[in-house]
């Protein structure tokens, strides 16, 4: 088997955060599954959007064409909105909030629609009828367009007799085509695009798509935005983010310049915990209304979540608005904790580290993707390296700095612009780990990102002159200049102390130079900061087993068994370096073995003293003659050529009755395992892989 110096072993073990990312994973998903319902605009009318089979519209038969519930009842009209809804661009009605500065119904004054007289009101129908109600009594103005209902022909004509139709369209009224099953009543404009479409008692699949659905390529420029806004909301109410974005999203194409819209869009990223985009809209809704409070609540929030002190405290104590008391509890807490973490990281008081950042995320910073690089580097300081990097994986992407004038982009962190610092901590864990030319790219763009930072010049001084050292030495080994090998080695060292590569590369080369010693030295260095580090302790198995130190070299080779079950070199290793300590001991290693063939065992006598052997025996116990034997015979050839380290014997119980009373076998196939004289499992009529998983479990 060779190991190359120059390759570090590159297997990872399987992540296991601590408390600090868990919580991170619970809040996020309490976050998401409970929406704060206080937000919500529960004041509006209802929506036919919030009926659960989408919207259903129908005309009784004394008002044609006009839109209705199921019972008759009338309510707004989706391709038309009445003369007191709000002017979307102006106004930030609809947003989640319960108040009642921002409920979406109509601006009243006194109770009444504001342009209308006073005891007046006014409402519009899906025909065109206008009805004034004055002093509790309702008058209809003469339509425009009237159509009787139930006079049409079978043909799809309407009758004209006894009706005068004034002021008539250019477009024709025929009766809707297609597969739509339309009720009493229903009628659609002919040549149209489908938003004039009303039913009766039947339901509208038109209408029902164009709204619930996708809108409709025809109809999306007739539907009011302020109805989409309602269907969000209701979707959100429910905790159906996806949903309530889609619509967001719709009502923003209608009217881009909605702050409110703007800001419901992003409470749903928020839900979905897409937080770089929330930010973004949040920041587009406070520069549509610079007054919108709600949105610099919302951005203040999110900040305090992604740990970003002073652009909270900017927009939570924005100019002309009043500070959420619960709010503003929390970022003093954050801010708190984030210093004390600064102060204990300046010292190098790592513990304190993780400890002040504990609080921080429990104080509500939970989803800072640079409190948790902060929490890689100290891990990676405390030399649990294996730690460092598995929290890399479960970092919270944070939003790419595209331009100078961003204002993420601008926070700094420990003194280094937030970005800058979390390149600055992966080129660290990087080159623990051996992958130099990957650290030095890291440490290159935290300079590109903060090129004034004194920390980060030195770091990407020091990735360098290291990586260079690390070149040379290797080729020099390969160069069998060892000694020379050693030096080069020594000085990436000195700049970095705590390269546990570089210390097993330099243990390979005291090893080629007949220095054990030393070689035991630098691999117990490499493996105290990288306990897992499998070169390391190979490295070190050999230089035990050339000094003689038998019980050490034994206790190292079965830790890289349990690491590398398939690893027959390690394996043969294990065996020839117990053989030796049994030896050193004075013990009998006659009939010990290394790989070959299934033992054949003839006698009682033959078989204790088999089993007894101070390595793993696997028996089968058979009958030349039983099919199930058969079968599984050549597979038991396999697994003792695949597991040369295990001893594999094999019994027939009707030759040998008398081991087949002692070990009380009447079963066939049966398998026994023993370990050092005592029997540790057994199978009886075991399939291949349960046999395999056993003899596997017990090689290690």
């Amino acid at each position: 088997m060779s190991h190359s110096p120059e390759k570090p072993d590159s297997e990872k073990p399987e992540p296991e955060l601590e408390s600090f990312s868990d919580r991170f994973r619970e809040t996020v998903s309490l976050e998401v599954n409970k929406p704060d319902f206080r937000e919500l605009d529960l004041g509006s009318p209802v929506s036919p959007l919030r009926t659960r089979g989408g919207p259903s519209v129908s005309s009784s038969s004394g008002s044609s064409g006009s839109f209705s519930g199921r019972n008759g009842s009338n309510s707004n009209p989706v391709s038309k909105r009445s003369d007191s809804a709000p002017n979307n661009n102006n106004s930030n009605s609809g947003e989640l909030s319960g108040s009642s500065e921002n409920s979406p119904t109509a601006e009243r004054s006194g109770g009444n629609v504001r342009g209308s007289k006073p005891g007046h009101s006014r409402s519009n129908s899906g025909s065109g009828l206008t009805s004034l109600t004055h002093s509790g009594q309702t008058v209809n103005s003469p339509p425009l367009n009237v159509l009787p209902t139930g006079n049409i022909c079978p043909s799809g004509r309407i009758l004209k007799t006894g009706m005068m139709v004034p002021n008539r369209s250019s477009r024709s009224d025929v009766l809707g085509s297609g597969t739509g099953n339309y009720g009493h009543g229903s009628i659609m404009r002919g040549g149209g695009g489908g938003a004039g479409v009303v039913s009766g008692k039947g339901e509208s699949n038109s209408l029902r798509s164009s709204i619930g659905g996708d809108l409709g390529k025809r109809g999306v420029q007739g539907v009011d935005p302020e109805e989409l806004k309602k269907a969000g909301n209701e979707h959100y109410k429910k905790g159906h983010f996806s949903d309530a974005l889609s619509f967001y999203d719709r009502a923003i194409s209608l009217s881009p310049t909605s702050a409110s819209y703007r800001s419901n869009r992003a409470a749903a990223l928020t839900g979905l915990g897409r937080l770089a985009e929330a930010v973004k809209e949040c920041q587009e809704a406070v520069r549509l209304d610079p007054s919108y409070s709600r949105a610099h609540h919302r951005l203040a929030s999110l900040y305090i979540r992604l740990g970003q002190v002073e652009n909270a405290r900017k927009h939570l104590c924005h100019p002309g608005l009043t500070p959420d008391p619960a709010e503003m509890q929390k970022l003093k807490m954050v801010e708190k904790h984030i210093n004390k973490c600064a102060d204990v990281r300046r010292v190098g008081d790592w513990k304190s580290v993780l400890r002040e950042l504990g609080a921080t995320v429990a104080a509500g910073a939970y989803s800072s993707p640079q409190l948790f690089m902060c929490r890689a580097e100290a891990l990676l300081k405390l030399h649990q390296i294996d730690d460092a990097e598995s929290v890399l994986s479960h970092v919270p992407k944070s939003e790419p700095r595209t331009n100078s004038n961003n204002t993420s982009s601008q926070v700094r962190f420990f003194g280094m612009l937030s970005e800058a610092y979390s390149y600055f901590v992966r080129a660290q864990i990087e080159m623990a780990l051996g992958r130099f030319e990957n650290a030095v790219t890291a440490a290159e763009k935290a300079s590109q990102i903060d090129s004034r930072n004194l920390e980060v010049a030195v770091l990407l001084n020091n990735v360098r002159m290291v990586a260079r050292a690390r070149v040379r030495g290797n080729d020099l080994f390969k160069s069998e200049r060892f000694t020379e090998a050693c030096s080069a080695y020594g000085e990436g060292l000195r700049l970095d102390p705590s390269n546990s590569v570089l210390y097993c590369n330099r243990a390979a080369c005291w090893f080629k130079l007949g220095q054990w010693e030393k070689s035991i030295e630098d691999s117990n260095q490499a493996l105290s900061i990288q306990p897992s580090y499998t070169k390391a302790l190979l490295r070190r198995a050999t230089s035990y087993s050339k000094l003689e130190r038998w019980e050490e070299a034994v206790k190292d080779y079965e830790v890289l068994r349990k690491n590398l079950p398939n690893d027959n070199a390690v394996a043969e290793a294990l065996f020839h370096a117990q053989v030796a300590l049994k030896k050193s001991r004075g013990e009998e290693v006659s009939n010990l073995k290394f790989g070959g063939e299934v033992e054949v065992v003839s006698g009682l006598e033959q078989f204790r003293t088999a089993i007894s052997l101070p390595v793993v025996s696997v028996v089968h116990f058979e009958v030349a003659s039983n099919s199930q034997c058969k079968q599984i015979s050549p597979f038991v050839d396999t697994l003792c050529s695949r597991y040369p380290s295990i001893n594999f014997l094999k019994v027939d119980i009707q030759e040998n009755p008398t081991v087949a009373t002692a070990e009380n076998v009447r079963i066939v196939p049966t398998f026994k395992i023993y370990k050092n004289g005592s029997r540790v499992k057994e199978i009886i009529c075991p399939s291949r892989d349960m046999l395999e998983h056993s003899v596997r479990h017990y090689s290690i």
